[in-house]
């Protein structure tokens, strides 16, 4: 049973990497909230996951020339560099941890998203009382 359980978790996980939003976003709380995966192995598994994905994804995109490869390397080098010293200090930390930094950022990214959501309806309102 637990294998429909993965196999919808990664399908759940899938649709949200393939728009863009993040599929570990959804991978890795799903994977230690409902299969009682440790932090650090889901992180490891979103890890390997995502490689696969990305380039299937950047195939995608690239043929609907929806991407600008001029500057990708402007942002993928420092994120290489970030990731990797993010790799080594996630190593000596607690997977308790872990999971309330993680936590927290996705609450942190819910407030903003409803924020930003009622400034545009707000500035929208204004412009049809114009």
């Amino acid at each position: 049973m637990d294998i429909l359980y993965f196999i919808l978790i990664a399908t759940i996980s899938g649709i949200f990497a393939g728009m863009g939003m993040g599929g570990g976003t959804f991978l890795i709380p799903l994977l230690t909230l409902f299969m009682a995966t440790p932090a650090s192995v889901a992180q490891c598994v979103n890890l390997l996951v995502f490689v696969p994905m990305a380039i299937i994804t950047i195939v995608i995109y690239a043929k609907q020339n929806l991407i600008d490869f001029r500057y990708w390397w402007i942002v993928s080098l420092p994120a290489c560099i970030v990731s990797s010293v993010g790799a080594l200090v996630s190593l000596s930390i607690s997977g308790k941890i872990i999971k309330v930094i993680f936590g927290g950022f996705i609450a942190v990214i819910g407030v903003l998203q409803i924020a930003v959501l009622i400034i545009k309806v707000i500035k929208s309102n204004k412009k049809y009382k114009k």
